[in-house]
């Protein structure tokens, strides 16, 4: 028997938040995030994390565990999700996967391998050594050159992820892009009912642009305020998060405040499109229709408890 797998995303502002408290409770289940963001400690408004309150005693895993300085990435995701997976197995419960991070979602669900290169300690060094000599852009240029898929991914100041890279087609001559492409193929091990909650665009570009509204009211400008005050700059991967790196750039007295928010609500649709066209790509996904349920959550709760049931999932 297949260990059964939840999972509710969708785009961003969607409601995933609110239904999947539902969903837990319904189910039996846990959550699990995958969100590239709420792993991070003091970046709430920004990250849209979810309260305290709002869990209503649902235990949330992978949320508030790192510092924005850390690092964090797929491999790291996976494996935390993983084993938060292995604990609410034994638990008797179901683990929910929750979020808008379909890469990380499809870590999990296919149990993709991520395993490099031998790593080569003097071939690392000197990728080092060319980073600190030559810039984080000189060393994604040679990523450029072997591996336009993986340097169109990988931001260029995320070095360890480039190095990482460039080991992997020095040690397999075939770029890692190709490997994650074949993983992506395999069939999940688990009995998964994989929902895609979603709404028509215009609703779904107006709920993004109600959010961006009331993070600045919240004080989306103080808190990244805070970060700096903590050392935290645009150089690490939290900090080029949506919400922080416009701020940001406001601080910085690049751009005015209105800028910033313009840029961050068309940026943001923009991520909210791009995460549609990825979950159209995913294999048995299972579309839930707001407008199908006149925007109702029972009703949509209703419809999702009964597909995991049908597939024994609970």
């Amino acid at each position: 028997m297949r260990r059964p797998l939840v999972v509710l995303t969708g785009p961003t502002a969607v409601g995933k938040t609110s239904l999947s408290i539902g969903l837990a409770k319904a189910l039996g289940g846990e959550i699990i995030s995958a969100d590239s963001m709420q792993v991070y400690r003091h970046m709430d408004i920004g990250s849209a994390k979810i309260r305290p309150e709002e869990m209503q005693g649902v235990p949330h895993h992978l949320v508030d565990i790192l510092e924005p300085w850390e690092e964090f990435h797929i491999v790291k995701f996976q494996e935390l999700a993983k084993a938060a997976m292995e604990e609410i197995y034994h638990r008797g419960k179901i683990p929910i996967l929750v979020g808008g991070t379909g890469f990380y979602i499809q870590s999990v669900t296919r149990d993709i391998d991520f395993t490099s290169a031998d790593q080569n300690g003097e071939y690392r060094r000197q990728l080092e050594e060319t980073a600190r000599e030559q810039g984080a852009e000189y060393l994604h240029s040679q990523l450029q050159k072997v591996d336009p898929a993986s340097a169109q991914k990988i931001h260029a100041n995320n070095v360890k992820r480039v190095i990482r890279a460039l080991e992997f087609y020095q040690e397999n001559h075939y770029p890692i892009s190709e490997h994650n492409r074949q993983e992506q193929q395999k069939a999940s091990p688990y009995q998964l009912a994989y929902f895609v909650l979603n709404a028509p665009r215009e609703l779904l570009y107006r709920r993004i642009d109600q959010r961006v509204d009331q993070m600045m009211e919240e004080g989306l400008v103080d808190e990244v305020k805070a970060l700096q005050a903590l050392g935290c700059h645009r150089g690490m991967i939290s900090m080029q998060g949506l919400g922080y790196k416009e701020i940001l750039s406001y601080l910085e007295g690049e751009i005015s405040l209105d800028e910033a928010v313009r840029i961050l609500k068309r940026d943001t649709r923009h991520f909210a499109k791009r995460q549609i066209t990825w979950f159209k790509r995913e294999p048995e996904v299972i579309w839930i229709q707001k407008e199908n349920y006149h925007y109702e959550e029972e009703p949509i709760l209703e419809a999702m408890t009964k597909i995991c049931k049908e597939r024994g999932i609970c």
